[in-house]
């Protein structure tokens, strides 16, 4: 079993490598970068939307409610626009990954001398934009997320076979903002918040409606309830029970 989920996870690594941006859909946009102190500092994540939009791309801010057809998030990019150190000038750059993290490709640095910290930015991410429109993208129409999903169960008869006998899980309320999407793991699965962010750690258990749980370094228990999952845990020697909104 251990060989066969090895082998699946080299497949999806190898056409991992062989992905560009044109094997996507759209582009998720952070709302606040790294090097900035608040959302939408100096207006950074409307200009990359825009420069998104400018170059192609079909763009959504990370909170916006994505519409239909875009439903799996693996079947999008995530953008980040990331500051180079350098003295007395401003370095940017941006880069686009996969829903696993994985970068999918990275721009050119864009160059700016201006002190004026949204002047500086604004011309800084113009030029690192450049190479993205040079790239000169266009949607080929492949389903990433499908395809992986589909590659796995080909390779893994075992999970066809779970697949088939397993208990219908609940059904994931797709306009809850809090939404977490689940991503395959050797061993379970992560949890993902629309960032994406790893939010939430499981582990399989032997019933197909609970899992070992770890959130934030507690570990627990989801288990589907009443149509619902639940993160449950021992907190001051009382249970808690949380609701948590998955699709899986």
């Amino acid at each position: 079993m251990r060989i066969k989920f090895l082998l699946v996870a080299l497949l999806i690594s190898v056409i991992g490598f062989s992905q560009t941006v044109n094997d996507y859909k759209g582009v998720i946009v952070p709302l606040k970068y790294d090097f900035l102190k608040s959302e939408n500092q100096y207006r950074m994540s409307t200009m990359t939307k825009a420069n998104l939009n400018k170059a192609g791309f079909q763009a959504f801010y990370g909170n916006e409610e994505l519409p239909a057809g875009f439903g799996d998030r693996c079947d999008l990019l995530y953008v980040d626009v990331k500051k180079d150190n350098g003295f007395l000038i401003t370095k940017l750059f941006i880069e686009f990954k996969d829903c696993y993290g994985k970068v999918i490709y990275t721009s050119d640095i864009g160059k700016s001398k201006e002190k004026d910290y949204e002047i500086a930015y604004r011309e800084s991410l113009d030029l690192a934009f450049v190479s993205v429109s040079a790239l000169h993208y266009k949607y080929n129409g492949k389903a990433l997320g499908t395809a992986k999903a589909s590659t796995a169960a080909q390779l893994s008869p075992q999970a066809q076979v779970v697949t088939t006998t397993a208990i219908a899980p609940p059904v994931a309320d797709m306009k809850d903002p809090n939404l977490l999407y689940a991503q395959p793991t050797e061993n379970g699965y992560q949890l993902i918040d629309k960032t994406p962010k790893v939010v939430m750690k499981l582990l399989k258990t032997s019933r197909p409606d609970s899992f070992i749980a770890i959130k934030d370094g507690v570990q627990g228990s989801l288990n589907a309830k009443d149509n619902q999952w639940f993160f449950e845990y021992y907190k001051n020697d009382q249970l808690v029970s949380e609701k948590v909104s998955v699709k899986f």
